[in-house]
């Protein structure tokens, strides 16, 4: 096969495999996130992209490693009922629904940073949306708010979310660096977000009574078992901080969590989602095939000059083509493709942090922004139905705000 063919078929499939992951079903192929990205993968072998060899090798195993480690972690906490006590908690010391709001926004905020995001979500708002419905509290404002700080909270650490993950692999920066930078960032931009849904729902939130749940709401805390996973989890957020690698540390408290624990770990393992690790192993082998062409190389070439050449220039400018370039091709591909330009900047890792934050925070301009979003709206969608609209007059100025915040403050550290 000659060259030009070679790299007309793999945009081609780039293309479609992207079309399919972008959250809109094909009725022609209903796929989901994953398959659609297992079809990428094994049609960039079949139609001779990649050799399979090259294909192994384009998998980023630090990064899935990681993911698993963290979901393990996470599952333990959640069969020791700590999400649900998270929740409840929160729910029964809030005075009114604005302080609600507020406690909200820094418990989704704070374990989206030390645990991922998207685990985060999936375990906590099934009984959030259950205890606002039974309090007849509005269900979007909290709806908002979860999702959107577990966004913003996530961009703190290189564990928050699985585009900081990638960010960490390629870019070396140490855990503590990288949060020394993003910790006052996400900060500030809790902040801004409780003060626009508070702005925004200021008449619905003014009305509401809130509902104190009662004990029977709550799953029964496992004391020693939460115990023992709590300090697992500080042990391995030592060893971030200490330089060690992110990935074996994380996997090595899984794994010693499952070995103390003494519980039936096939229990364990079906709440690791599994379906996300597939859903990153093809991703990578279809940018790769598509890194393969020297597409994103000349797409670079051609745009450096509209980024600037100082440092300022370039960290606004590639900002904002972050934000966007996550929001058309989605955040984890983009980074991916765009982490190839980064050492052709003046100051490389500051433009990582940038990328980190842009792509991040981009998250919360529309509903599909993000799978932290899709999953808040599905697991409520039996309650209410949350239209573009309805997320996007809230995530707009939550995402530029935030942004223009985000960057002064990384500017100012620099």
């Amino acid at each position: 096969m000659n060259v030009p063919q070679k790299e007309i078929i793999a945009v081609a499939i780039f293309s479609v495999t992207y079309l399919l992951i972008s959250g809109r079903s094909l009725k022609v192929l209903p796929l989901n996130r994953p398959a659609s990205a297992l079809l990428g993968t094994v049609l960039m072998v079949a139609c001779g992209v990649m050799t399979p060899e090259q294909a192994y090798r384009s998998v980023d195993y630090d990064t899935l490693v990681l993911l698993l480690g963290m979901m393990l972690i996470s599952a333990y906490l959640f069969l020791a009922g700590f999400f649900d006590w998270a929740a409840i908690w929160i729910l029964r010391h809030a005075r009114t629904p604005r302080q609600l709001l507020l406690y909200l926004t820094f418990t989704s905020g704070i374990l989206s940073a030390l645990l991922v995001n998207d685990t985060v979500c999936l375990m906590l708002t099934p009984l959030v949306v259950a205890v606002i419905v039974r309090g007849k509290l509005p269900l979007l404002p909290y709806l908002l708010t979860l999702a959107m700080s577990s966004n913003l909270g996530s961009v703190a650490t290189l564990v928050g979310i699985p585009q900081n993950m990638i960010i960490g692999h390629l870019s070396h920066i140490s855990f503590l660096r990288f949060s020394a930078a993003l910790l006052p960032v996400a900060i500030a931009g809790l902040l801004i977000q409780f003060a626009v849904l508070r702005i925004g729902f200021r008449k619905a939130l003014g009305d509401a009574i809130i509902h104190r749940p009662e004990e029977e709401d709550s799953r029964p805390i496992n004391a020693r078992l939460l115990t023992l996973t709590f300090s697992v989890l500080v042990l391995v957020f030592l060893g971030f901080i200490a330089g060690l690698n992110l990935s074996w540390t994380a996997l090595a408290g899984g794994a010693l969590v499952m070995v103390l624990a003494r519980r039936d770990t096939h229990e364990v393992l079906k709440l690791v989602d599994w379906h996300l690790l597939v859903f990153f192993a093809a991703l990578f082998v279809v940018v790769e095939g598509l890194t393969g062409t020297g597409l994103p190389d000349q797409i670079f070439h051609h745009i450096s000059g509209l980024l600037g050449s100082s440092a300022n220039s370039q960290l606004w400018n590639f900002a904002w083509f972050s934000a966007l370039g996550s929001n058309v091709f989605s955040n984890v591909p983009f980074v991916l493709i765009a982490g190839k330009w980064i050492s052709n900047f003046a100051l490389p890792e500051l433009m990582w942090k940038v990328m980190a934050l842009a792509t991040t925070f981009a998250g919360n301009l529309t509903i599909v922004g993000s799978v932290a979003n899709i999953i808040v709206v599905e697991s409520a969608r039996k309650h209410i139905e949350v239209g573009f609209w309805d997320y996007a007059r809230y995530g707009i100025p939550v995402t530029i705000l935030t942004t223009l915040a985000g960057l002064l403050i990384l500017m100012v550290l620099h």
